[in-house]
């Protein structure tokens, strides 16, 4: 039985067909005239095929072009198929409609409190181009995903289009976008699935060189294959990668950009209800018990809960449903004594569990030599210390306990800070409630 197309779908057809053809001829560097000359077809004929105009190309001429780009069996049945089905090669990406509607990132559920210096940077190196593969890293809970929604949101009014993929497993803190075929496939292809000669030439033809974001979220960066990401910057000129993960991918190329918790300043040096994670807290707290005036002695208990917690976006949100069972002067009692019961989130218990174990993850990954110094650093009097400290907890040489504390930071354990002019650091509250007896996190979670 034969089915015929209505003219919308024919319009979409022939825009697939062409896409194809076009994203081919690029990949391999042909000029249209220079495709005619190979295929014997004539210039006009391959622009009307690129340009989605001619309506019901002959299977002839179609397998005359295949010849001239010297696609190989996978391809051109994907380019016959896409003349007989007339729907485009529906494997793959679906580029007509791809071509026509730019790709939208996905809705945060949560507005942007804080994190606008952030987020205009990342945009900026982005919407340049003066980087094309940038990965937010940090401590899980910290804001990775939602500073990436920023970015992305801004690109797209920029006119980008947004490939958005959040891997399976992650915590997606969005309403997901209405397609997101497309990243998932290249996705796929970035993990060692699927083929190049598939997937590339219908990027190229739906993005020819035009600028374009690929949000990857949440992945597992030593499971992407830098072969593959390298080839499909090399054929797509205008794609820039944004990843957020818990560890750098530690390929060439890669700029590693890292998110701290929110600053909370010590509140024994003068309340700041100003700073960003007192800010943070108070538009929570406005959730959850609108009934508390902030006043001084709250914004007081606010500060200190702030700074227990070390302006951890994730902890302060759990801590901040606390306020539905207790008033704000108990739940400050409560962190100053032990955190740890307020990492769960009293409106969603799968939140703090997810908390517990993604920190439980990340310190059980680190070396046995790592884990051995936060659990001396856990056991050390007093919260802040310095790189001299790392030394003589160790007995390792300076170089080594210098790339030590650098990994830490990477992985969000620790946060940078300052102590009389020196730079010193703190190992964060979230880590310390969890990892109090490191040996109770070397094992694998459950």
């Amino acid at each position: 039985m034969t089915t015929s197309l209505s003219p919308e779908d024919t319009v979409t057809a022939t825009a697939a067909l062409g896409t194809l053809i076009r994203g081919h001829r690029l990949r391999i560097g042909l000029t249209q005239q220079e495709l005619a000359d190979l295929s014997t077809i004539s210039v006009r004929a391959i622009r009307d095929l690129e340009k989605g105009k001619a309506q019901r190309p002959r299977a002839d001429t179609i397998r005359l072009i295949a010849d001239g780009l010297r696609l190989g069996p996978r391809a051109r049945a994907a380019l016959e198929d896409a003349v007989r089905r007339g729907h485009g090669h529906r494997g793959g990406l679906g580029t007509g409609h791809f071509a026509t509607e730019r790709p939208a990132p996905p809705v945060p559920l949560h507005p942007l409190i804080e994190r606008d210096a952030e987020s205009t940077v990342l945009t900026e190196e982005l919407r340049s181009g003066a980087e094309r593969l940038i990965t937010v890293v940090g401590l899980s809970g910290v804001g990775k995903t939602r500073v990436a929604l920023e970015a992305a949101a801004r690109l797209y009014e920029a006119g980008l289009p947004v490939l958005w993929h959040t891997a399976p497993g992650a915590v997606a803190d969005c309403l997901p976008s209405c397609d997101g075929r497309p990243a998932a496939l290249t996705a796929d292809f970035l993990h060692g699935d699927g083929h190049a000669d598939d997937l590339l030439p219908e990027l190229a033809g739906a993005l020819g060189d035009r600028a374009a974001l690929l949000v990857l979220d949440g992945v597992d960066t030593p499971l992407l294959d830098f072969q593959r990401l390298s080839r499909l910057l090399r054929e797509l000129p205008g794609l820039r990668l944004l990843v957020t993960a818990d560890e750098p991918w530690n390929v060439p190329g890669e700029r590693l950009f890292l998110l701290s918790p929110l600053e909370a300043p010590d509140p024994s040096e003068g309340v700041r209800p100003d700073a960003p994670a007192a800010r943070f807290f108070l538009s929570r707290l406005r959730h959850v018990r609108p009934d508390i005036v902030p006043d001084d002695r709250v914004l007081a208990d606010v500060a200190w809960v702030s700074h227990r917690l070390d302006g951890h976006p994730l902890a302060l949100a759990a801590a901040a449903s606390w306020l539905t069972v207790c008033d704000m002067t108990t739940l400050r009692g409560i962190v100053e004594s032990d955190p740890a019961p307020l990492l769960d989130h009293l409106a969603d218990g799968r939140s703090g569990s997810r908390l517990r174990e993604r920190v439980a993850r990340t310190l059980a990954a680190l070396p046995d030599g790592h884990r051995d110094l936060i659990g001396a650093l856990c056991a050390a009097s007093g919260d802040v210390f310095v790189l001299e400290d790392v030394v003589r907890l160790t007995g390792m040489p300076l170089p080594h306990c210098g790339r030590m504390v650098r990994d830490l930071l990477v992985n969000g354990a620790i946060r940078a800070g300052s102590d009389g002019g020196r730079s010193a650091f703190r190992v964060l509250s979230v880590v310390r409630a969890l990892a109090g007896d490191v040996s109770a996190v070397t094992a694998p979670s459950s």
